[in-house]
């Protein structure tokens, strides 16, 4: 490698600094506006050279990877915690400079912790995860605000007030002109989410449906349903960047951080250091895994009579991610493959199976269990 080159990106301008390890000469620059056309026109200068950047996992990463890989660089991500861990105590006031040269010299030096880029079609995987989760949370939240205004007038208690009668009943309710607003507006907001979530929801199905990684999930454990497949997929990733099924737990945030001076020892509590949708996945996964028939009912029950039934389900949680681990690092390049790109592999090994026997083959269907999805629109 002849540059080498530590990036801070931020909205407003991203700082550069490298060194040209033939002459030992380190320049720097900044980019405004931090822009793809204005990151395009900087790179150029470097088009044809070898180049090696590292810059942070932070949001705006996707399109400086994508523009640094279009002039052949060599792209590292790092960690952002880790990163900041390795700085050490501040000395002196934190700058964009003194980033980038942070994350020029752990690159240089072969210490900066990375994180994994995932291939254009994850990514955009992922988003749509997020997305639907996002709109679920809102969703949830002008619920939980309908709940609070007939509470705060005295009404009594009643769950499911959007489906079936319930919003009859809502008009019913003996409720001041303000609160009645508030709950017509919350319910407008309600409708227009559903609106938003069916799609979403429907290709999220649809991929899950194709996917080799969503497939081998779904068939092999207990509450692992379409949604909860295609979230595990997309959020956990290549599983062969762990060492182990723990290193899994702690990067979906699923572990127990404790923390222990001398002979005291305080009560540990879940680090929810990872992505939230996986956590939420997995865990609604684990409510369904807990139920009667669930091949994970005893562990459920042993675990619940110790610890109590939420922590119980959260150690489900665990176990199932554990188990999802296992079997995508064992798929291989299959677990991330694109559906079309399984169908033209599955296809292509078809044929060529049926050319080399000479026979033709014949399709029998799947033998497929009726399993309750965990995650239900």
């Amino acid at each position: 490698m002849s540059i080498v080159m530590g990036v801070d990106q931020h909205r407003a301008q991203i700082t550069a600094e490298w060194i040209d390890l033939a002459s030992g000469e380190i320049s720097r620059a900044r980019v405004r506006p931090a822009d793809r056309a204005g990151v395009r026109r900087f790179l150029a200068r470097f088009a044809g050279q070898q180049l090696e950047v590292a810059l942070e996992a932070t949001t705006g990463w996707r399109f400086l990877v994508e523009e640094l890989r279009a002039v052949g660089a060599v792209v590292h991500l790092a960690e952002p915690a880790e990163t900041a861990a390795l700085r050490g105590n501040k000395r002196r006031a934190k700058s964009d400079r003194a980033d980038a040269r942070h994350h020029r010299e752990l690159l240089l030096a072969g210490r900066l912790p990375e994180s994994w880029i995932p291939p254009d079609h994850i990514l955009d995987l992922r988003a749509r995860v997020r997305l639907r989760h996002t709109l679920i949370e809102q969703h949830c939240r002008w619920q939980q605000r309908i709940q609070a205004v007939l509470y705060h007038h005295g009404c009594p208690h009643r769950r499911q007030l959007m489906v079936a009668d319930g919003r009859e009943w809502l008009a019913a309710q003996p409720l001041p002109e303000t609160a009645r607003q508030q709950i017509m507006v919350a319910m407008a907001m309600v409708d227009a989410l559903e609106r938003e979530l069916a799609p979403v929801t429907r290709e999220l199905r649809l991929y899950a449906r194709r996917q080799a990684g969503c497939k081998a999930l779904i068939e092999a454990y207990y509450g692992i349903g379409e949604l909860c497949a295609v979230t595990v997929v997309s959020e956990l990733g290549d599983c062969r960047r762990f060492a182990n099924s723990r290193d899994a737990v702690r990067y979906g945030g699923l572990d127990v951080t404790v923390y222990q001076s001398d002979r005291h020892r305080a009560p540990g509590h879940l680090s929810r250091q990872g992505p939230p949708a996986l956590r939420w996945a997995l865990y609604e996964a684990a409510q369904v895994a807990r139920r009667p028939g669930s091949p994970d009912r005893a562990y459920y029950e042993q675990a619940a009579e110790r610890l109590g039934g939420n922590r119980a389900c959260l150690a489900l949680a665990r176990k199932l991610l554990k188990r999802c681990y296992h079997t995508l690092r064992e798929l291989g390049d299959d677990a991330l493959a694109a559906p079309d790109e399984q169908t033209r592999s599955d296809a292509g090994s078809a044929a060529a199976r049926r050319a080399s026997s000479g026979s033709r083959s014949t399709t029998k269907p799947a033998a497929t269990r009726e399993r309750t999805d965990a995650l239900a629109a």
